[in-house]
């Protein structure tokens, strides 16, 4: 199977298509498959720096575009689609071209509306103990790149709790967020009780759990649960801008920056403080923490090689 690259007219590729003519510039990743069941992959780049409108997609500094996509039923997070998810965020992981994920819904009606609650409800105790259901979800948060979720339409449960996993929520104009476990007799089971209370604070978690309201994007915004709103219908491409600016940056450097934010959470202070010190110290090591000094001091762009 070949790939095929669409351009728009500001030079940046939008997607990757499965077609019959080769383009001899683009490496297929031997991990990453074909297609899969449940989600669309797309790996996007910017044009070559300085070449304005005419440039060529360029293969440094590219972004990860994983579509959910069980439209019919509102992206609900099914077995199967979660093992697209993972399988395709670790492949995208280890790809040398890609340096940013970014996770979003097919359409703008829902990033995901949840767990998919007919796969979920005749199961018992002993199947979801011996089986630790969810507990596969988490292998999102061991990606080690910078993952940008873009929610657009509802992210209720599951879906709330799968954007929280990633590093950065950007939401359409159009999101409602919220934990609706309550109405169904359990709790959330992803992470929900966890997460939320560390973005919005106690109160306002115990209030979204315990009532399982809906709150929209503005008010995940003033909340601290979302980083910045968009209009739903230029979420993804403001996503996908975000990622180029991650991804152009010093690879080493951004890895571990996501580290220390992401350890912070299960350190006590002066631990953190060390942690972080120690990774500072490591970047002395790589050649890009020379060339981004250099490149300062030298008044010009830096040519990051993520070594």
């Amino acid at each position: 199977m070949l790939a095929k690259f669409a351009t728009s007219s500001r030079g940046m590729v939008l997607r990757r298509t499965i077609g019959s003519n080769r383009n001899q510039n683009i490496r297929l990743l031997s991990s990453l498959k074909d297609s899969y069941d449940h989600i669309l992959v797309h790996r996007h780049f910017p044009p070559s720096p300085g070449e304005g409108d005419t440039a060529p997609p360029t293969n440094k500094g590219g972004v990860g575009l994983i579509e959910l996509n069980r439209p019919k039923a509102l992206n609900a997070l099914c077995d199967a689609l979660f093992d697209d998810l993972i399988h395709a965020s670790m492949s995208l992981d280890g790809d040398a071209d890609i340096g940013c994920l970014v996770i979003t819904g097919s359409g703008t009606r829902a990033f995901a509306a949840g767990a998919d609650i007919e796969e979920m409800k005749e199961k018992n105790f002993a199947f979801a103990y011996q089986n630790n259901m969810f507990a596969q979800w988490a292998k999102i948060t061991q990606i080690s790149k910078p993952i940008i979720a873009a929610v657009n339409g509802y992210a209720l449960g599951g879906g709330c709790e799968l954007a929280m996993m990633c590093d950065i929520i950007l939401a359409g104009s159009n999101a409602k967020f919220a934990q609706p476990e309550i109405n169904l007799g359990v709790i959330p089971g992803a992470g929900g009780t966890q997460r939320l209370i560390q973005s919005i604070g106690k109160s306002r978690a115990m209030e979204l759990i315990l009532t399982g309201d809906m709150i929209d994007a503005e008010t995940a915004s003033s909340y601290g649960l979302v980083s910045r709103v968009y209009p739903e219908e230029t979420l993804v491409k403001e996503a996908l801008d975000m990622g180029f600016k991650i991804a152009s940056k010093g690879r080493m450097a951004s890895l571990m920056a996501k580290e220390c934010v992401n350890v912070s959470n299960e350190m006590t202070l002066s631990e953190g403080l060390r942690f972080e010190r120690r990774m500072f110290h490591g970047l002395f090591a790589t050649k890009d923490q020379k060339e981004g000094m250099s490149a300062f001091l030298e008044k010009r762009k830096p040519d990051f090689t993520n070594e």
